[in-house]
């Protein structure tokens, strides 16, 4: 038996507890919770079979009882003398994609992000397009080619039209860019021809983690209309290794910035779900961006009921994201498009003058949030480096 040390000011302390999925020198994949600087295997500390799976799935579709009953023992075993075969250093082993991705769909959920790029793509006219406050617009992505931290990037080709050419050409994306999000997992689902009210955001959806949703933005400006991204964004998305739930996001929650007009009564909250977490965007090791999600103009419950509210389904792994976390300073802008107001406002990296992403940059992602008595909520990070196109 042992004890697992947790250092002091660590992120990962006993308020946090996030899941993950892990291995040990080439061992199969089970479920454990990051404490401090050790992965806790929850199989051999809480003797559940359900965690020696690969992916948290079957887990998340307990549904919320069970939830909050396996963090309550996860909580109090940790307090004292675990077995000494459940903890493994950090260091020492290699983390996975945490949950089976069943359906994804990333929304547009920051004003200041979508004014900007309104103003970018859509100079002197309205930034916002009519139906931008109305409903959390959104689109739907590829889950196949979600792919865990530490996964390289390979640089994606298709159509492109430079604004002085007569007819597209083919080719590496010249534009590659980044999307800082933040992502949420379906635990319980609910059958076709239903709908999940705001009301019930908790009780269907397990936690939160870090993404990176890489974009083309050539090949995103020259196929996105009139059917919205396609190319531009399937190649690849990024997320975190460590989901973190949804009750320990408890002392992070605040009402959202204000919406105006109110929304129509199905997306309406009688407890907003804003979230103060503070992200980190770093370039080459560089930091470039410090975006804030408590400035998102729709809730996660907002996004979900209306993904749900024309009677699609929603099932375990399903997996839905902001877009693009922007504030209203230029170092809070979360993607590179308009950190650099699409290019023409390079910034300064390593002593270099950069727009967007050159093969061989690496681009990491992290966030943190308050927890209860002053402690930290670590969310860890998502890194991606990226490689020439095959």
């Amino acid at each position: 038996m042992t004890t697992v040390d947790v250092p002091a000011g660590s992120p990962f302390g006993p308020e946090n507890l996030p899941y993950g999925v892990y291995s040990v020198g080439g061992g199969a994949p089970r479920v454990g919770v990051r404490l401090g600087d050790s992965a806790v295997d929850l199989a051999a500390l809480l003797g559940d079979d359900v965690f020696a799976a690969p992916s948290l799935n079957p887990f998340l579709a307990q549904g919320a009882a069970r939830w909050a009953a396996v963090r309550a023992a996860i909580t109090e075993r940790v307090a004292g003398k675990v077995p000494a075969a459940a903890v493994h250093p950090i260091g020492e082993v290699a983390l996975h994609l945490p949950f089976e991705v069943a359906d994804y769909v990333d929304f547009y959920a920051s004003e200041h992000h979508a004014s900007n790029l309104g103003r970018l793509f859509r100079p002197g006219s309205e930034p916002l397009m009519p139906n931008w406050k109305h409903l959390p617009v959104g689109y739907h992505g590829r889950s196949g080619t979600v792919v865990v931290s530490g996964t390289d990037i390979v640089r994606p080709s298709g159509q492109r039209k430079a604004p002085d050419a007569d007819a597209p050409a083919f080719g590496p994306s010249v534009r590659l860019d980044i999307e800082a999000e933040l992502g949420f997992v379906v635990g319980v689902g609910s059958p076709i021809g239903t709908s999940i009210p705001t009301s019930a955001f908790a009780e269907h959806v397990f936690g939160a983690f870090l993404v990176n949703d890489w974009s083309a933005r050539d090949l995103q400006a020259w196929e996105y209309v009139p059917l919205g991204p396609n190319l531009g964004k399937s190649f690849a998305t990024s997320v975190s290794p460590w989901i973190v739930p949804l009750a320990a996001l408890e002392a992070a929650r605040v009402p959202l910035p204000g919406q105006d007009p109110q929304p129509l009564p199905y997306l309406q909250e009688q407890e907003p779900w804003g979230l103060d977490i503070d992200l980190v965007v770093e370039w080459n090791g560089e930091e470039v961006a410090r975006p804030c999600y408590r400035e998102m103009y729709w809730s996660p419950a907002q996004m979900l009921a209306h993904m749900t509210v024309n009677g699609a389904s929603a099932r375990t792994g399903d997996m839905f994201a902001s877009g693009t976390i922007s504030g209203p300073g230029k170092h809070e802008r979360g993607a590179f498009i308009e950190l650099t107001w699409g290019g023409k406002e390079p910034v300064t990296v390593k002593g270099e003058e950069r727009t967007f992403l050159l093969d061989g940059d690496k681009v990491t992602i992290s966030a943190t949030a308050p927890g209860p008595d002053g402690t930290t909520i670590g969310f860890g990070e998502v890194t991606g480096r990226i490689l020439p196109a095959r």
